[in-house]
């Protein structure tokens, strides 16, 4: 997978990008989804769409510089980190700040007015909360301070004297150092450097090379094998789930499922449909997190994939998130990727309705578009009288999709609101082209990559590198890019300690084939599939339904291949009942959801088998279901919350 920059771009006059392997430079800003560019090679112009562009070269841009994973860092620098984000934000939000009044501001905050001044150019050149987050003091670990030549005779001792199978003391080594020191007649360095540079030797190369190989093969190498404030376009973003006033029916035999959930958000200075997640599992972190994902990237592609053709120009950085007090709204996961991108995620008061009216008032409008659907369930069982919603639903849930997409961008983003007096497309352009009374925003910052963004709000979990790879549920996952950190040791404080380094791994809920390693060196996220590939891609909800069913026939040493074969035999029992049972086909398409949103991997290949082509999530029938009953109406089952997925303060 590709190294994923989680910081956005702003497109400018002169801004050099790329579109179809050409190089351009941007000469006139026209609309806001759209540029006029001149080609460097033939140096003809041409009108651009903003959502293909990429900047060139973004590596050496100082947005772009390597980052670490947000869970990295401590509470206490992350606590400081926003400390000074809110020291400095009155100077951001006044482009006419003065230097007394940052002199005022340091003298509250304790601090020089110049150490303001720094943390505001950092801010500004970052564009992310992590750059105010403090280094450790003192010296980083690993830098040098040796000239050329005390560095070449220290690096030589090391690599021909001390990393020898005559396994010579690390006080040899010394004495060899000083020794060429004086033959060369130079000052030789202080004992103690050199056996830091001991120390950082890797130790699988120390014992290979000191005539221990067989220890190091068995220890480090691989198994192999198997509202207020709503002044402008992102300025406030309002997020809620429903359950939708429909019935969907499966892919297979279309037959009757369940009501999906609706999950929205909503600019609310434009009244725009920013993205939507629909899913037959109840509201949880991910589908928050997919939601928001969805809304700050460009959507072209996804439309494309939809078949729906329009265009929905709506992407970038919002300032705040507001939702209500749910369980799946609170979570150090979703909290941490709205700091780190400079969201405010802000909870309504409880109790207080009114403060989430814009998305009342849109999920309504989505309601009333369903009622006019076959399958509908109306509002309640009054309006549903004499219409049997279970025989007249038709769609699919990926039907349904296309139908709200199409919906929201060829009907609803076009037509007047009432409130705004104009259609909610235009009173975005307005937002950002600017009017007679109000300047615009410019176009809206564009995500270097759309899959850093959805990482940033996938659920994770943290695991050792063992010599077989990562182990979660039971399930192995490998890759050869894990090698260099198989038993390594956390080096957290500069120096090692007895115990093992523990690594940040994420995963999308709908397809857990394939998990995301955080390298720490590399500085980018990696795809690791299953270790042993003839296995079939499955859901989370596929397995936590496995791993119940084996526990209620009592057993208690689950391994990953008893998970797969009680896996295959539930597929083939369940494929049995699909026509006959409701509860079975709603337990199928849960498991098999539509992978939409899962990042896929680009740059290498995930198979150690040479093929580049991950598998795809397949229909997935699952049986041994457990009873299902219903009341006089069916349709009024309250939402329950998900099980959270691994989130953790």
């Amino acid at each position: 997978m590709s190294n994923l920059a989680k910081q956005f771009f702003t497109l400018q006059v002169g801004s050099l990008v790329s579109d179809a392997q050409k190089t351009y430079r941007v000469s006139h800003l026209i609309s806001t989804d759209t540029v006029l560019a001149v080609e460097l090679a033939s140096g003809q112009s041409q009108r651009l769409s903003v959502e293909g562009l990429k900047l060139v070269d973004p590596a050496q841009s100082k947005e772009a510089k390597p980052d670490r994973d947000l869970l990295d860092y401590s509470k206490k620098d992350w606590e400081e980190g926003q400390r000074r984000l809110q020291a400095i934000k009155p100077l951001l939000e006044n482009p006419l700040r003065s230097r007394a009044e940052a002199e005022r501001i340091a003298a509250a905050q304790g601090v020089h007015v110049g150490t303001l001044y720094r943390w505001l150019a950092a801010y500004t050149d970052a564009g992310h909360v992590t750059a105010l987050v403090p280094e450790k003091r003192g010296r980083k670990y690993g830098a040098r301070l040796l000239d050329e030549t005390q560095e070449m005779i220290v690096q030589s001792v090391i690599d021909d004297f001390y990393l020898h199978k005559q396994r010579r003391t690390a006080v040899n080594a010394v004495e060899e150092v000083q020794r060429r020191c004086r033959v060369a007649k130079i000052t030789p360095p202080h004992p103690n450097t050199i056996r830091n540079r001991i120390t950082r030797v890797p130790e699988g190369e120390r014992l290979r090379k000191r005539g221990r190989k067989d220890e190091a093969v068995n220890k480090f190498s691989p198994v192999r094998g198997s509202f207020p404030g709503a002044d402008h376009p992102f300025a406030v973003v309002q997020i809620d789930h429903t359950p939708a006033d429909i019935i969907c029916v499966d892919e297979v035999h279309r037959k009757p499922v369940a009501r999906p959930y609706l999950t929205l958000a909503i600019d609310v200075y434009s009244r725009m449909v920013a993205g939507f997640y629909l899913s037959y599992d109840p509201p949880s972190a991910a589908s928050v997190g997919l939601c928001l994902a969805q809304a700050m990237c460009p959507k072209r592609e996804y439309l494309a994939g939809l078949g729906v053709s329009g265009n929905w120009p709506v992407w970038g950085r919002m300032a705040t998130v507001h939702c209500d007090n749910a369980k799946e709204f609170r979570g150090v996961v979703l909290e941490r990727g709205c700091e780190e991108h400079g969201i405010n995620l802000d909870w309504r008061p409880v109790k207080v309705p009114r403060y989430g009216g814009h998305i009342e008032r849109m999920m309504k409008t989505v309601a009333d578009e369903l009622h006019k659907l076959p399958g509908t369930t109306f509002s309640n069982s009054r309006d549903r009288k004499g219409y049997d919603s279970l025989a007249e639903a038709t769609m699919t849930l990926k039907e349904l999709e296309r139908h709200l997409a199409e919906f929201f961008v060829n009907n609803y983003h076009q037509r007047v609101h009432s409130e705004l007096g104009m259609s909610p497309l235009r009173r975005w352009e307005m937002g950002l082209t600017g009017d007679a009374s109000n300047a615009g925003l410019g176009l809206m910052p564009l995500p270097h990559d759309p899959e850093r963004i959805l990482l940033d709000f996938m659920p994770y979990v943290e695991r050792t590198i063992q010599p077989y790879g990562i182990q979660i549920d039971k399930i192995n996952y490998y890759d050869p890019v894990l090698d260099p950190y198989i038993n390594a040791l956390d080096m957290t404080n500069g120096a090692k300690s007895a115990r093992k380094q523990n690594f940040i791994i994420r995963r999308h809920p709908s397809d857990i084939s394939r998990v995301y390693f955080f390298d720490p060196v590399a500085h980018r996220y990696c795809a690791i599939p299953y270790r042993n590939l003839a296995h079939p891609p499955m859901s989370l909800f596929e397995l936590k339904e496995v791993r119940r069913k084996l526990e209620e026939e009592g057993r208690r040493d689950v391994d990953e291949e008893l998970i797969f074969d009680s896996l295959d035999r539930m597929r083939a029992r369940v494929e049995e009942a699909t026509q006959k049972s409701k509860a079975a086909r709603r337990y199928v398409q849960r498991a098999a959801r539509p992978s939409a949103g899962v990042p896929q991997p680009a740059g290498r290949s995930l198979s150690r088998g040479g093929t580049s082509a991950s598998p795809a999530v397949t229909a997935s029938p699952f049986a041994a279901l457990p009873p299902t009953t219903f009341d006089d109406d069916p349709f009024a089952m309250p939402v329950r919350p998900f099980e959270e997925l691994a989130l953790k303060r």
